[in-house]
């Protein structure tokens, strides 16, 4: 028997205190927060949790949902939840959404399964739409860069892709600024609307501040939106005392374990909260307040396992002021 369709009524002041920045020089607006589909969205979470966090999310105006193609568990079952709650609770909103996706990382086996080449984006944005059953997403990205395959190719299998009207614009994920640079030249000669990168930055890991990726991008006018902004929940107060038996390290090592916390990252922690409270903040709250300080991050990116969790993300928009004193602060715990 089907399950009958509920529907589903968002809060009418759901846009009254969302921050929403614009993706570069572009038009396009993110809001300030926005919720990623890489974890608590596959196989291991219950349909009715997931609807949970959406609506916790739309209700408090996160209008941008993230995923991509290998996305899970299983590869792809990130985006065919996101088609179902979409499909039963969100098809009246669908413009007021900004839906993401990527393809980069092996999603299926054999040659053209992974990679940067004209075959495997545009089969693999196909395929994401059917487990989306969206006719277009907002953002399409390829997720990393390919030396195996000329730039030109996937440009032009993003321009291509833009033209076809699978997608309305264009993004790069984890691609440093040099690398950056060239593609955008290239779709800019395409006439292609590149907006916005994706890429990992948070307190503790400042890559893109070295490889020239976020200054490159405030040069350009490139949006950024930053993925892992709580380095996978070290950068809030789950750990400073231990390792509790619900976290991430606990349930689901697969990308965070207990060789992360070390009696070393755990003193930074420590010291990182310290600063936090002195400014009456969580360290989540601050950790996320501190990426949209400089006006240069557009949106920063954060999963949820808990409807509360995207609540207390969003009160970091309540202060993103540091002082001079406290960056300085900052610099010195995560950088030693």
């Amino acid at each position: 028997m089907l399950e009958p369709i509920i529907g589903y009524t968002p809060a009418d002041d759901r846009y009254d205190t969302m921050t929403y920045n614009r993706a570069g020089r572009s038009g396009l607006k993110l809001p300030a927060v926005s919720l990623g589909f890489w974890h608590n969205f596959g196989d291991l979470t219950p349909f009715d949790h997931m609807k949970k966090l959406v609506f916790t999310a739309f209700d408090h105006g996160i209008t941008h949902f993230d995923l991509a193609n290998n996305y899970g568990p299983e590869p792809g079952q990130a985006e065919k939840n996101c088609g179902l709650l979409i499909n039963k609770y969100f098809k009246a909103h669908r413009d007021e959404l900004i839906i993401s996706t990527k393809a980069g990382y092996e999603m299926w086996t054999g040659p053209y399964g992974d990679g940067g080449s004209r075959k495997y984006l545009i089969s693999s944005l196909d395929q994401s739409l059917e487990r989306l059953g969206l006719d277009y997403v907002d953002i399409f990205y390829h997720h990393r860069p390919d030396p195996e395959t000329p730039l030109e190719e996937t440009m032009g299998a993003l321009a291509q892709i833009v033209a076809s009207g699978k997608a309305l614009y264009v993004g790069l994920s984890n691609y440093d600024g040099p690398t950056m640079e060239k593609a955008a030249a290239i779709l800019d000669e395409l006439h292609v609307p590149f907006v916005i990168n994706q890429n990992k930055y948070n307190i503790l890991d400042r890559r893109i501040e070295k490889n020239g990726l976020k200054d490159t991008a405030k040069r350009l006018g490139k949006g950024l939106i930053t993925f892992c902004p709580l380095a996978q929940g070290l950068l809030t107060n789950r750990y400073l005392n231990g390792i509790p038996a619900d976290s991430r390290i606990a349930l689901d090592p697969r990308f965070l374990n207990d060789s992360a916390l070390t009696p070393e990252r755990l003193q930074q922690i420590r010291e990182l909260n310290d600063i936090a409270i002195a400014r009456g903040q969580t360290l989540a709250e601050m950790s996320l307040a501190w990426l949209l300080h400089d006006g240069v991050v557009t949106s920063v990116l954060a999963g949820a396992s808990k409807p509360q969790q995207i609540i207390d993300n969003i009160g970091a928009l309540k202060n993103t002021t540091f002082s001079a004193e406290e960056l300085a602060k900052i610099d010195e715990i995560s950088q030693r």
